[in-house]
């Protein structure tokens, strides 16, 4: 408003009004849009805040919630995203205990949802452009005015540390297995933010691409989803939108959901891999009869 307010030279308030209304869009979900997702809506002032709700409930189906205020809009954004980035946060951290005790965290997900009031979440890597970024704005902030939030940076440096320690793992056990590392062909499918959706932005893949690189890895990322173009001028790496054919694999990590990776048979499978291998499945999508590693 303020960088506004310089460049025409109005004054806000007076010679203009605004609003604010933070967006709830599902990327890749087909059933949550715009008009059937309930639009929380805000103004400067009460002219300003009737004016914007009136507008977005002439086009929302599931109807709108004014706030008293924009701040209370874009907290309420704010905590809708960090509160999913610390539920993530938490089931990492059972998955990194029931590692050690050699404890499979899907399965113990699977058994805990059978209660009426479990909150199912899944361990894996945090990225996009809202779960990922959002509790840094609200934990700057909290610094800014006084307060330094424990609980929120706690499950940030969690899920933030995610992709080494998935890379870390995956090496644990083929070690165990005496499969080689360094120069390993290693096959990571997904590289976008989430399944089904061609969006690759703050996509927690990269950390584990990297880390794997680190390690010597000669690695290959498979997304029918994702554009190559994109991931080679952000990223600066080679996406590939479809399987190499006849190439082998001595590691394969699977990092996104995507349907057709869910849909792949045993036979499928079995083409990928080479004689002594190891699938790091981060998805619980492999089938169980080949030598799969699960959070």
């Amino acid at each position: 408003i303020t960088e506004i307010e310089k460049v025409s030279g109005l004054s806000s308030s007076e010679d203009f009004n605004y609003g604010y209304s933070p967006e709830r869009i599902n990327p890749g979900d087909s059933e949550l849009k715009l008009s059937n997702i309930v639009k929380i809506t805000s103004g400067n002032n009460k002219k300003s805040a009737e004016w914007i709700d009136h507008l977005y409930a002439s086009i929302v189906k599931a109807g709108t919630f004014k706030t008293a205020s924009i701040k209370i809009a874009e907290a309420a954004k704010v905590i809708e995203n960090t509160q999913r980035d610390l539920n993530i946060a938490l089931v990492n951290e059972f998955s990194l205990i029931f590692s050690k005790m050699n404890i499979d965290t899907l399965d113990v997900i699977k058994a805990a949802s059978t209660k009426w009031n479990f909150l199912k979440f899944y361990p894996g890597i945090v990225g996009g452009h809202c779960i990922g970024v959002d509790p840094y704005y609200l934990t700057y902030k909290s610094q800014k005015v006084g307060y330094y939030p424990e609980v929120l940076l706690s499950g940030r440096r969690i899920n933030d540390s995610m992709g080494e320690k998935i890379v870390e793992k995956l090496i644990l056990n083929m070690l165990k297995k005496s499969i080689q590392i360094h120069k390993t062909n290693l096959l990571i499918l997904g590289l976008t933010f989430k399944e089904n959706c061609p969006d690759i932005r703050n996509t927690g893949v990269i950390a584990i691409y990297n880390k794997a690189i680190e390690y010597g890895f000669q690695v290959d990322i498979v997304d029918p989803f994702a554009n190559p173009e994109e991931a080679l001028m952000f990223y600066k790496i080679e996406s590939k939108k479809h399987l190499i054919e006849n190439k082998n694999y001595s590691a394969i990590i699977v990092a996104v959901q995507h349907d057709i990776f869910k849909k792949m048979t045993l036979k499928d499978w079995q083409k990928l891999i080479k004689k002594e291998y190891l699938i790091y499945d981060l998805k619980g999508i492999v089938p169980r009869e080949l030598n799969v590693v699960r959070p």
